[in-house]
């Protein structure tokens, strides 16, 4: 929906990154820069809540003006870039990621499919390969090279921020259609943030609605005085936590349906456009 924006300046911004805050080419224009700036001039508060971990943060962050206290891997993950630390964390158990992938190959028996892992690690410059761990169906790429290649008894032997089911063959809407009935919600989270065959699933309460709630808190305020932006189903509940949840022109449809109000494209200055009411 699209409807007026409130008279009073939010006190907290949080906002998604791809998608939403940087621009396809992976740009943080000056006009949004600019606007942010002003806004932390003003005394609020700047965050971001991505579905990246936070070792792939170093390129957006080298855009900005500050280094925000981030939310990372959908929720699991809270990350202070200034000392290169983790202040919080959620994991699924091997126990858990076991009982998952045993449904999942069920689900998924007769379509090519594999699973990856983001474990936590301490520090932004972790080697990736230890990080980030796949199986060999994973569905290799150039972005692959980097990541740990293992078996997938290894890939749950240790907690992890983050359980992937990649299928390259199906959307992650048709992915997420057949693994999320499966799986209860007091057992882990399932969501995805892009089109291309991809399942995200993480502890239960893992979501970046409670991140930014841990933001909120961190700063002494309140869901009414946040103003939230997103594009894709990662970004639901943190938009339906916000006092004003504001959805890209290029969301999915679902989010739009829940925003407060509805903005330009991350190609024309989405973000911008609406923190410049008040900034």
């Amino acid at each position: 929906m699209t409807t007026s924006l409130p008279d009073t300046a939010p006190r907290l911004i949080i906002s998604d990154i791809d998608g939403t805050f940087i621009t396809s080419a992976g740009r943080v224009t000056p006009r949004l820069r600019n606007v942010v700036t002003r806004a932390i001039s003003s005394g609020a508060h700047f965050g971001l809540a991505t579905g990246r971990p936070h070792r792939w943060l170093i390129p957006v962050l080298e855009q900005l003006p500050v280094a925000p206290v981030c939310v990372c891997a959908n929720g699991a993950v809270v990350y202070d870039p200034t000392e290169d630390r983790v202040l919080h964390a959620h994991e699924l158990s091997p126990d858990t990621m076991g009982e998952i992938l045993h449904d999942v190959e069920r689900a998924l028996a007769d379509v090519y499919h594999g699973y990856g892992v983001e474990r936590v690690g301490s520090s932004a410059l972790d080697p990736e390969d230890e990080c980030f761990l796949i199986t060999p169906e994973y569905n290799p790429d150039a972005w692959d090279s980097r990541f740990g290649v293992v078996d997938k008894q290894t890939l749950i032997e240790v907690p992890a921020a983050k359980l992937l089911v990649r299928c390259p063959d199906m959307t992650s809407a048709e992915m997420y259609d057949i693994i999320a009935p499966l799986i209860d919600d007091t057992v882990a989270h399932v969501t995805y943030s892009m089109d291309e065959g991809l399942i995200e699933i993480s502890r239960p309460g893992a979501n970046k609605a409670t991140g930014a709630q841990y933001l909120a808190d961190r700063y002494g305020l309140t869901a009414a005085e946040t103003i939230a932006f997103g594009d894709m189903p990662n970004d639901l509940e943190m938009l339906q936590w916000a006092g004003t949840g504001v959805a890209m022109a290029n969301a999915k449809p679902e989010l739009k349906d829940a925003a407060d109000h509805v903005t330009n494209t991350n190609d024309e200055h989405g973000v911008a456009a609406v923190l410049e009411r008040w900034y």
